[in-house]
């Protein structure tokens, strides 16, 4: 016996079908079913079966989809009218319901599987509708027997909901599309920033480094702007690689520039190390510090190097001189107190006896020239008490006194004492000749001033 479908050819078989529904097949995607070609070979029939195994049929009732006539012809019933499925000739006509009802359950499962993958959103509902179409376009031929009208009208249910979410999965595949855009739109615009005007060129590196690292996680771009978008990031970069390789040049030439001028000052400062003329070496090496200052930095290494060299020498200068200044300081004293000890001994003095106390006067102003220097902050007051002691002295009644010789006299002390005044102003400030050229012209009145005082007292 044969099963015979329209255009097809027949098969022999030696069993009728199993009654035994078959099992649904294994959700998972749908493909579309081809349509309808050449006839193919039926299913083998099984051997007859009891009429309680018959009893197994399909899901839905082919009865009532259609017939078989006695010679064998299946029909299809839809409102559309009656159609050929097949001609049965391999059992009873209750084998080919059960036969044409088992594959329109087979159809109707692929159906619910694509209502299922819909309804869940775990599908491309492009595919979904594609297959569901596919399956649409394949009812028309078909051979099976069950509701196809049902079947069609879910099928182009299907494939309307499909539609409608197939836009929106392309409305969000835009927006993603948009997204992933802007975040690498807005990752090149801050590389072409940082290559145009960043400075702190680690941070700046390591900011690029992090956007390329970010960038790489980006996807869902289209072709073309990806390669455009990448093109900037990528010129930024090199933008930044030549502004900071010109930068590090540059800072290498200044560089070296600073450790050759900073040398040639670690020479001259080691030239001048041993000087003892303190007051204008010690304005020179201010003069070479500002100079270290202003050359700029070398390497750290060399730079830390080479200033160690150059205070080396400096302090070995400052701390001869602090050694001489705590020698002069500790001389100035014992000046100070052999000249205390004079203005005792001349405040002592009787101005009334006139030729004594002048006599005595001119042997302490003598031993008080020779006593030498005093501490700065006590000159001041040792010379006033002298100038009083001598004005006392001056100032006694005589009787025949020259007023003029006598302002004469007191003119050549006054001069005498404004340059010792500016001497020790000099000497303060290390200017070592300017204070030399003070004392040698205080030298000069106070000699002047005294041979006024002796023919003063000669007049007398």
């Amino acid at each position: 016996m044969t099963i015979t479908e329209p255009g097809g050819s027949s098969e022999a078989g030696q069993q009728e079908p199993d009654p035994t529904p078959s099992p649904a097949p294994t959700p998972g995607p749908s493909s579309a079913r081809p349509k309808p070609g050449p006839a193919r070979p039926g299913p083998r029939p099984a051997p007859p079966v009891a009429a309680a195994a018959v009893a197994a049929v399909p899901s839905s009732d082919p009865h009532r989809f259609g017939r078989v006539d006695p010679d064998g012809t299946v029909w299809l019933i839809t409102a559309a009218g009656e159609r050929t499925i097949g001609s049965w000739q391999a059992g009873d006509a209750e084998a080919a319901y059960v036969h044409f009802g088992r594959r329109f359950d087979d159809l109707q499962t692929e159906v619910v599987l694509l209502e299922r993958r819909l309804a869940s959103g775990s599908g491309d509902a492009r595919k979904i509708r594609s297959a569901a179409s596919a399956l649409a376009e394949s009812l028309p031929e078909a051979h099976v027997l069950g509701d196809v009208d049902a079947l069609a009208a879910r099928l182009a249910a299907i494939v309307e909901q499909a539609e409608g979410a197939s836009q929106e999965e392309k409305a969000k595949r835009e927006e993603f599309r948009a997204q992933q855009t802007a975040r690498k739109e807005a990752l090149a615009a801050e590389a072409e920033e940082l290559a145009a005007t960043a400075s702190q060129w680690k941070a700046a590196g390591d900011r690029l480094r992090a956007i390329l690292d970010e960038w790489k996680t980006i996807s869902g771009v289209d072709r073309k702007t990806d390669d455009a978008l990448w093109k900037r990031y990528s010129a930024a970069r090199e933008t930044f690689n030549r502004r900071r390789g010109s930068h590090f040049a540059e800072l290498d030439r200044e560089r070296a520039g600073a450790r050759q001028a900073k040398e040639a000052l670690c020479v001259r400062a080691e030239e001048l190390c041993d000087s003892t003329d303190w007051g204008a070496t010690s304005a020179v090496f201010r003069d070479l510090l500002g100079e270290w200052k202003a050359a700029g930095r070398a390497a750290k290494d060399v730079d830390d190097a080479l200033w160690q060299r150059f205070k080396s020498a400096q302090d070995r200068f400052f701390s001869a001189r602090n050694a001489a200044t705590a020698e002069r300081d500790a001389e100035f004293r014992a000046n100070a107190d052999a000249k205390e000890a004079l203005l005792v001994e001349a405040e002592r003095l009787d101005p009334a006896d006139r030729d004594a106390s002048r006599a005595a006067l001119r042997a302490i102003g003598d031993k008080w020239d020779a006593i030498g220097k005093v501490p700065r902050e006590r000159a001041a007051e040792l010379e006033r008490r002298m100038r009083a002691v001598e004005k006392k002295i001056r100032d006694a009644p005589t009787g025949g006194v020259d007023p003029e010789a006598q302002a004469r006299a007191d003119q050549f002390r006054e001069r005498a004492e404004q340059f010792e005044r500016q001497a020790e102003k000099a000497e303060a400030a290390g200017r070592t000749k300017d204070a030399e050229q003070a004392r040698a012209n205080a030298e000069q009145w106070r000699q002047w001033a005294e041979a006024a005082a002796d023919a003063l007292g000669r007049k007398r």
